[in-house]
């Protein structure tokens, strides 16, 4: 599984670093990144789910390996 931000619709909430700080950092602006290359380890989908489920503008998505 992958994560990732669309930057167009990120608006910096920082609910995603606040909810799986493993998995998401802040720009110097405040805007949500995707920490590393956005592969979710097993052990944190639980918080990748979280995050992307508590966006409010849906900026995340979370992709499944194929």
């Amino acid at each position: 599984m992958r994560v990732q931000i669309d930057p167009e619709r990120c608006q910096g909430h920082g609910r995603c670093y606040d909810l799986a700080p493993d998995l998401f950092t802040e720009d110097e602006e405040g805007y949500g990144q995707v920490l590393a290359d956005g592969v979710v380890p097993p052990d944190q989908e639980h918080d990748a789910r979280r995050a992307v489920s508590n966006c409010p503008e849906r900026a995340m998505t979370l992709l499944q390996d194929a």
